[in-house]
Formats: C-alpha cells, sequence, structure tokens
C-alpha cells in the first residue's frame, strides 16, 4: 500500500449513529430534577447521620458506616448491570408473563436515567455520608489526645473506609457486567413487588374514601328527609 492510500485510510471520517436515550426535553427535566433531588438528599441524609452518630456508641456508629458504605456498592452494582443488560431476553420472559420482566424493560430502557440515579445520587451521597461520619467518630474517639495519635487515626479511618467503598465498587463491577441481566430481572422483581403493593394501598384508599363519601351522602339525606317530614 503506497503512502497516499495509508494517508486516506487514515483521513478517512467514520460517521457512528448516535444511541438514543430520550428526548432534549425529558432530559433536561431529569438533570435539574435530579440536581435538585441531590441537593435536599444530602443535606437531609447529613443532618439525620450527624444526628444518630451523636447520640450512639463509637462501635455502633463504625457499623452503620459500613451499612453505608454496603449500600453505596449495591446501587453502584445495579447502575452499572443496567447499562450492560441486555433487552431482548426480557421481551421474552415479558410475553410468558414472568413477574417483574416489564419493570425490567423500563429500567433497561431508562438506563441513563437509573444508572445516573444508582451510581451518582445513592452511590455518592453515601460516600459523603460515611466520609463525614468517619470524621465525627474520629472526632469523638481521639477527644483529648496528642495531635500525632488525631491525626494517624483520621488517616486509618479515612483509608480504610475509601478502601473498603473503592474495592468493593471494583468488585462490584466484575459482578455486575457478566450477571447484568440477571441483576436487573431480580431489581425488576424488587421493584414490581414494592409497586404492586403501593397499588393495593391506593385501592383500599379509595374504596375507604368512597364509601365514607356514600354514608356522608346517605346521613345528609336522612337529615334532609327528617327536617322536611
Amino acid at each position: 500500500m503506497d503512502d497516499d492510500s495509508k494517508s486516506n485510510v487514515n483521513f478517512k471520517k467514520v460517521k457512528f449513529k448516535k444511541n438514543l436515550v430520550g428526548e432534549k426535553k425529558e432530559n433536561r427535566r431529569w438533570i435539574i430534577t435530579v440536581t435538585l433531588f441531590s441537593f435536599i438528599a444530602s443535606i437531609f441524609f447529613l443532618a439525620i447521620s450527624e444526628l444518630i452518630f451523636q447520640s450512639t456508641s463509637s462501635i455502633v456508629a463504625f457499623i452503620i458506616v459500613f451499612i453505608i458504605v454496603f449500600i453505596g456498592i449495591i446501587f453502584d452494582i445495579i447502575g452499572v448491570a443496567v447499562t450492560a443488560a441486555d433487552e431482548a431476553p426480557f421481551h421474552a420472559m415479558a410475553s410468558r408473563k414472568y413477574y417483574g420482566a416489564k419493570r425490567s424493560i423500563k429500567l433497561i430502557r431508562n438506563a441513563n436515567k437509573v444508572s445516573n440515579f444508582c451510581n451518582d445520587v445513592v452511590s455518592d451521597i453515601c460516600g459523603i455520608i460515611s466520609g463525614t461520619a468517619s470524621a465525627l467518630i474520629v472526632m469523638r474517639i481521639t477527644a483529648g489526645k496528642s495531635a500525632l495519635e488525631s491525626t494517624l487515626f483520621g488517616l486509618l479511618a479515612s483509608g480504610t473506609i475509601a478502601a473498603l467503598t473503592v474495592g468493593g465498587k471494583a468488585i462490584g463491577k466484575t459482578v455486575a457486567i457478566p450477571n447484568s441481566n440477571y441483576i436487573v430481572y431480580k431489581t425488576g422483581v424488587v421493584l414490581q413487588f414494592f409497586c404492586s403493593k403501593m397499588e393495593l394501598l391506593k385501592t383500599r384508599k379509595g374504596k375507604s374514601e368512597n364509601q365514607d363519601t356514600k354514608r356522608g351522602n346517605k346521613t345528609d339525606n336522612n337529615i334532609g328527609k327528617s327536617k322536611f317530614s
């Protein structure tokens, strides 16, 4: 191959088709919504965590921090699995009326939003809370000790939590990518369970409200008849 043909190959423009992830207006709304939600949720959970960690012992506080780190890892796994999952098998499962299959399809079709919520919102908020909580625990334990001891203990606690978070997410990604369809399906089953429970509560509430209105109308009619009888 001569030099001219090589240059043509190197400078040849290749056009790739864009992957559609929703309308621009819908994406803008989602960005604004998730930004506001992250701001409010971060303030709320940080305030709650400070109240909890101030009133609990150091051992219980450390256990809560590890639980928060574990929650962040779980949501990170879900976010990665949704982006790596294949939609085709779930259509066959939905046609056979598998429980949670339709919910799994919705998760995959909204993979950008689900991944943003799980990986960026929940996982990052858990990281912020765990870091703040570890600082509060260190301040409590090292109260009255020397500056060197406080610094060493703070570095050890922060390094341990950071290592657990990063290492746990690294392990989670190695699990999430090859088992993405299974993880998405199980997530869809859990979501379907909670959504069905919420719908059942709404229907029961609606029925009770209708019964109350009917009873109220009957009592009003009886009162009106007694007045004019």
